[in-house]
């Protein structure tokens, strides 16, 4: 932004983008494709394709069918710049429908068993086959908490000490401790939930949510510890210098100094490592198990959680118990978009905290 004198007056001028599409081009963008599907959508219905794939190329070959009934009209290198944009632009819209037809399928049939006792009541007096206004998963979704809290509490001192290792500290062993958060992020949750049944439940000799919220804890480290070292690279050296000219040693720059520099994006780091690991089911069954009932201590037995509600649910195998399943996959979901929601809100709040400090 600048300010220039007019006549006379000082004036300011704002920063354009001269390769920005304006909004009218938007909505008629929009409109254009909006309409392009709708009619896919009957060109599918009217032939033997009546089904996704049959949609997606139909919207493709329309897509370019409108390319070449307007290449006459455009040069060379326009034409070329159309057709990459119009195949670039459906093959988005087809990585979008996807998604979209679960959060569609997943809100329609959910929204059955919703009433305003499903979320504080459990399954204690009902059975899974009885009406739908009797019974809930307030049970599965406090233990969910639960189990996800000691995820939390476990993994987050360790993601940002692990981060904060191999980011300031960056002593001999950042490469092994960079391979083995890598590595974590690729077990699969089934090994992970063997492991603490090997370990925890074994020990214990019974299945209880601090097992739960141990084997989530083994998920959730990788997302935490590599989203934690690249929010703190973020943070500009010089407010690292200025710490050190202040005769700070190297631990009380990157606690006192570093650190709440971060604040917002390390939130964000375990945020984002809870959406990861709320939907896990296999690392549950083989810890925490089920329950019908409300509980509150974590080493007291058994605890369910909303994916073994779900499990449980799904494999009783009726009308009214898939209905439930289907309402707790609807509540799950909403728990993941509001953790994720959130995290972009203090990763928005994040960045702008580290531009400011660079342009500073």
């Amino acid at each position: 932004m600048s300010t220039v004198a007019n006549a006379g007056q000082l004036t300011t001028a704002e920063p354009r983008r001269p390769w920005a599409v304006s909004r009218s081009k938007r909505l008629l963008g929009f409109g254009r494709m909006l309409t392009f599907a709708v009619a896919a959508f009957v060109a599918t219905i009217l032939t033997p394709l009546a089904n996704f794939d049959g949609w997606a190329v139909a919207f493709l070959l329309i897509n370019l069918a409108w390319v070449i009934g307007i290449a006459s009209k455009l040069g060379a290198k326009e034409r070329r710049d159309a057709v990459l944009r119009v195949v670039i632009t459906s093959l988005a819209v087809l990585a979008f429908v996807p998604w979209l037809s679960i959060l569609v399928t997943v809100i329609l049939k959910g929204y059955r068993a919703v009433y305003p006792g499903y979320f504080i009541s459990d399954m204690r007096t009902s059975t899974p086959d009885d009406e739908l206004n009797i019974g809930g998963a307030g049970h599965a979704i406090v233990g969910s908490l639960i189990m996800v809290a000691i995820a939390t509490v476990v993994t987050l001192p360790l993601g940002i000490l692990t981060g904060i290792y191999l980011t300031e500290v960056r002593g001999r062993l950042t490469f092994l401790v960079r391979f083995i958060v890598q590595s974590m992020a690729g077990v699969p949750s089934v090994v992970a939930g063997l492991f603490i049944f090997a370990t925890v439940v074994k020990s214990m000799g019974q299945y209880s949510g601090l097992a739960g919220g141990l084997a989530l804890a083994v998920l959730m480290l990788p997302t935490v510890s590599r989203t934690a070292e690249e929010v703190l690279k973020l943070v500009p050296d010089d407010i690292r210098s200025a710490g050190y000219a202040l005769g700070a040693r190297q631990w009380r720059t990157a606690l006192l100094v570093v650190l709440p520099t971060v604040r917002a994006g390390l939130s964000t780091a375990a945020i984002l490592g809870v959406a990861r690991v709320i939907g896990e089911t296999a690392p549950l069954l083989l810890t925490s198990l089920n329950t019908n009932g409300f509980v509150w201590n974590p080493i007291g037995g058994t605890v369910a959680s909303l994916p073994t509600y779900i499990f449980a649910m799904f494999m009783y195998g009726t009308e009214y118990s898939n209905a439930r399943a289907w309402t707790g996959s609807l509540v799950l979901l909403a728990l993941v978009f509001f953790f994720f929601i959130i995290a972009r809100r203090l990763g928005n709040k994040s960045a702008l905290k580290a531009n400011a400090n660079r342009r500073k």
